[in-house]
């Protein structure tokens, strides 16, 4: 017996979290008649289970990484007709989505896998999976700014700080940082950073766990090798939270 949000996401639907919104918002269906607990259990072998009317399909899992250029959304679909992530990615046959997201704003790596599980953990604070960026930033931060960043910046959706933080040069009147952060909060550097008077004039992300972007050119995509594919697991695995 699996709990019905991992069936759904080892069929490539998606994150867990993602698939418990599918079920209590009633569009799940098992043997026909639609499922709104989420903890539903059931063996995916005796049941036929529907999304939406369709019918899952195991999936080969796939990863992907892919170097995001400024102007794309990660999200599925844009009423303004704005380019998307998936547009970058033609040639992937499985049904994926982005681990984690970048802002329109935002460039660098991005992560695509249908492996909701593993998604799940890289995404979510309790997994304290780490993600480097790089910030072209107004001024010249002071070492006290970098002891904030490091302590803790108070935004309106509560305390935010970074794991690490390094000033790497300067590019005229702007200074590139390097930045590591464990959670995720919408525009969290940038938030931050303005907090303490420096607007973020770029901002790229480097780095996700063991995986780097390197020399990916921007708008290309390539396969995570099996090496990195386990060390992202083992990554996820180490920062487990214990009960």
């Amino acid at each position: 017996m699996e709990r019905l949000n991992k069936i759904l996401a080892h069929a490539g639907v998606g994150s867990r979290r993602f698939c418990d919104e599918l079920i209590s918002t009633g569009r799940v269906r098992v043997d026909g008649k639609i499922i709104r607990e989420l903890g539903t259990q059931l063996d995916p072998a005796a049941h036929k289970v529907m999304v939406d009317d369709n019918p899952i399909h195991a999936e080969k899992f796939v990863y992907w990484a892919v170097n995001k250029p400024c102007g794309y959304l990660c999200t599925n679909n844009d009423p303004s007709g704005r380019p998307l992530m998936l547009d970058l990615v033609p040639h992937i046959e499985q049904r994926v989505y982005t681990v984690g997201r970048l802002d329109e704003d935002s460039e660098g790596l991005l992560l695509l896998t249908n492996d909701g599980d593993l998604a799940h953990q890289l995404m979510h604070p309790r997994y304290s999976v780490e993600k480097t960026y790089e910030a072209l930033v107004a001024g010249s931060p002071t070492g006290e700014d970098s002891k904030q960043i490091l302590t803790g910046v108070w935004l309106s959706d509560g305390r935010v700080k970074a794991s690490h933080v390094k000033r790497l040069k300067r590019q005229g009147d702007s200074v590139w940082l390097r930045v590591v952060l464990r959670e995720g909060k919408n525009r969290e550097i940038r938030r931050m950073l303005a907090k303490l008077g420096h607007k973020v004039m770029r901002l790229r992300r480097t780095q996700i766990g063991p995986v780097r972007l390197d020399r990916l050119p921007k708008g290309k995509s390539r396969k995570l090798s099996i090496a990195e594919i386990e060390l992202l697991r083992k990554s996820a695995a180490r920062n487990t939270p214990t009960a």
